[in-house]
């Protein structure tokens, strides 16, 4: 007899979690983080340092910023990481609320303090930025206030994880974190097409060509790029150290019962 749409859909429930399941299991995953970590490895290298270099020796100057605007071969794509690893962060963290992923808390304790690193890099370097820009070091502009917030959900979800005894309530109180922080994002995207603000408007992420010379644009991909390996790269090393410390416990915790 032919199923029901629903009977149809009970069945695959099961088969999609499994499916997730299978890209959890720690021998797995420490299989595909050996043989990713030279790859982002050298690629976070190479298009860092070329990224440097083509930013401060080969852009040219802006017409109106001078040298100045050369920290935004920084501030831009650490805001952009910042933002993306946020979505990584909550997506883990609805992967272990909904269906008990269990690499899911290790994906998202990796990431949070890369996540909040790249964050505060975006502030800083925003403020350093402001100074000659604006005369001011900080405003409470809506894009800077909203990124603060960012660093702040950044810095709870890490305090969350350790902030309770059992470690099972504290990922599951700082997923929930995650999640509601994500209302945030959008704050922090659209903020500037919103409201009157202080911070120049988009001028890369724009529905129409971005509004920045491709000379600048060259060393910004690459620095873009460079940041994306190097999270790559710190959440391998991250999640594998948690891997072997799990196991190096577990062991300790059979060999005291025996």
């Amino acid at each position: 007899m032919t199923p029901t749409p629903d009977e149809a859909a009970t069945k695959a429930a099961p088969r999609r979690a499994r499916g997730l399941h299978a890209f959890a299991n720690p021998a797995r995953f420490m299989r595909l983080a050996r043989a990713i970590f030279p790859f982002s490895a050298v690629i976070a290298a190479t298009t860092l340092i070329a990224g440097v270099v083509l930013g401060l020796a080969v852009a040219p100057p802006d017409y109106q910023q001078g040298d100045a605007y050369r920290i935004i071969f920084v501030h831009v794509p650490a805001a952009s990481l910042a933002m993306i690893i946020y979505v990584i962060l909550a997506l883990a963290g609805a992967a272990a609320l909904i269906w008990k992923h269990p690499l899911a808390d290790l994906i998202g304790r990796a990431s949070a303090p890369v996540g909040a690193s790249f964050t505060f890099i975006n502030l800083l370097t925003g403020s350093l930025w402001g100074q000659p820009m604006w005369g001011t070091w900080w405003v409470w502009d809506t894009r800077l206030t909203s990124m603060l917030i960012l660093f702040f959900v950044y810095l709870g979800y890490i305090a969350l994880h350790s902030a309770f005894e059992d470690p099972t309530k504290g990922a599951r109180a700082a997923a929930i974190l995650a999640l509601v922080g994500v209302v945030n994002l959008p704050i922090i995207h659209f903020s500037v097409d919103w409201w009157n603000t202080l911070h120049q408007p988009a001028t890369i992420m724009k529905l129409d060509r971005p509004s920045i010379d491709p000379s600048m644009m060259a060393p910004l991909f690459l620095m873009f790029v460079g940041f994306i390996a190097y999270y790559v790269l710190m959440l391998t090393i991250r999640v594998r150290s948690d891997i072997i410390a799990r196991r190096i416990r577990n062991l300790r915790l059979a060999q005291s019962a025996n």
